[in-house]
């Protein structure tokens, strides 16, 4: 059970009182503050190379799961959806003490997966310097939406309802584009701005910042900062990563889309006609990552 939300003596974090009197991680605090943070060496060489083994598999053995109307199999070529479903090693991956300790102070030792994606990208050495990133975006939110001008009181921790997780399964360094976050854009309220002449946004003038990761280590983001892919290099690897979104207990999972996975009876489903009447009745249409 979750007590009551207190706020932890000596950082701007929202913890449960239960464990207001121990310590919370460096990386929940970077998280709660920046809307993001690299933890070194969260996974073992054996349990990233596990993780290599069954997810390599699963690319091999599995064609891409299109889910948006119009795509093709080369638009989802780079992941494979709904991971810990149908991987053991992916699904003991997503409860591994070193992530809960760092997401749970912020969302509640109740929360879930949302979603669960895997992340294969090939190298682009021979387009490099090659911008493969997706433009500036938000994976959830914002949830606390603001006009420009209207700042958040500091003297309020700033509530987090989702964190995504990059699980590095290979090293990634600049050159093969890890993901860029610009700094405290979380608590922005808004979505990202148009970029400027060189693809960067900012906030509080502040621009975007890419953390160099190795295999083992974790990425953890606030699904409210502003963040995308950024260029690769010549010397492009590629990336290969286990994507993990946790949320709060009220936020609902995505791991399917929901015209497989609903609340609905078959006679309610065939009684929603029209689009709005679908989506108020909880039949999305699917999403990049999610439906």
């Amino acid at each position: 059970m979750i007590s009551r939300v207190g706020l932890k003596r000596g950082a701007n974090l929202c913890i449960r009182d239960d464990v207001a009197d121990g310590d919370v991680p460096a990386a929940s605090v970077d998280l709660e503050r920046d809307g993001f943070a690299i933890a070194r060496q969260v996974f073992s060489t054996a349990e990233v190379d596990a993780l290599r083994v069954d997810l390599a598999d699963l690319f091999a053995t599995t064609g891409p799961d299109m889910r948006m109307p119009g795509s093709t199999a080369e638009d989802y070529a780079d992941f494979r959806y709904e991971a810990l479903n149908r991987s053991a090693v992916a699904q003991r991956a997503v409860a591994h003490p070193g992530l809960l300790e760092i997401v749970e102070p912020l969302l509640g030792e109740d929360c879930h997966v949302v979603s669960n994606t895997v992340w294969r990208n090939a190298p682009q050495r021979e387009k490099a310097p090659f911008d493969v990133g997706n433009p500036w975006h938000v994976d959830g939110g914002p949830h606390v939406p603001r006009p420009e001008g209207i700042e958040w009181d500091e003297r309020i921790p700033y509530p987090v309802f989702m964190i995504g997780c990059h699980i590095l399964l290979e090293d990634c360094p600049i050159e093969s584009g890890p993901t860029g976050f610009v700094p405290r854009s979380h608590r922005s309220g808004r979505l990202p701005p148009m970029p400027d002449a060189d693809g960067a946004v900012f906030y509080e003038g502040r621009g975007p910042v890419a953390p160099i990761g190795e295999r083992g280590d974790v990425v953890f983001f606030v699904s409210d900062v502003w963040h995308r892919r950024m260029p690769t290099g010549p010397d492009d690897g590629g990336r290969f990563f286990l994507q993990v979104q946790y949320g709060r207990r009220d936020i609902a999972q995505r791991l399917r889309t929901t015209d497989v996975v609903n609340h609905l009876s078959s006679e309610a489903v065939a009684r929603a006609g029209s689009p709005r009447e679908r989506t108020v009745v909880g039949l999305h249409p699917p999403g990049f990552y999610d439906g």
